[in-house]
């Protein structure tokens, strides 16, 4: 892998973070809606994703495993979201 696209997940990853910080100390969340709370799980799995793929570096690893993974963190982050919704009704 080329160092240039690792800094450039790495940037990203940086930049999603920095979003969903701002977002919280913008009241943003204060008073959380499903949209928002989708939107920061959602950058939350493409964080996991990239971590998974890049700096664990499963990208040319065996199929198993990725989707092992990330079927894991795309479990989790779906029950959480659902776990929310189902709590705001």
């Amino acid at each position: 892998m080329k160092p240039k696209l690792l800094d450039l997940i790495w940037l990203l990853l940086l930049a999603a973070t920095a979003f969903t910080w701002w977002l919280g100390h913008t009241g943003a969340l204060a008073v959380p809606r499903l949209s928002i709370v989708a939107l920061v799980f959602g950058l939350a799995w493409l964080k996991g994703v990239g971590v998974i793929l890049e700096f664990m570096e499963l990208r040319h690893a065996p199929a198993a495993w990725r989707w092992a993974l990330i079927g894991g963190l795309s479990f989790i982050t779906l029950l959480i979201v659902l776990a929310y919704a189902l709590a705001q009704r």
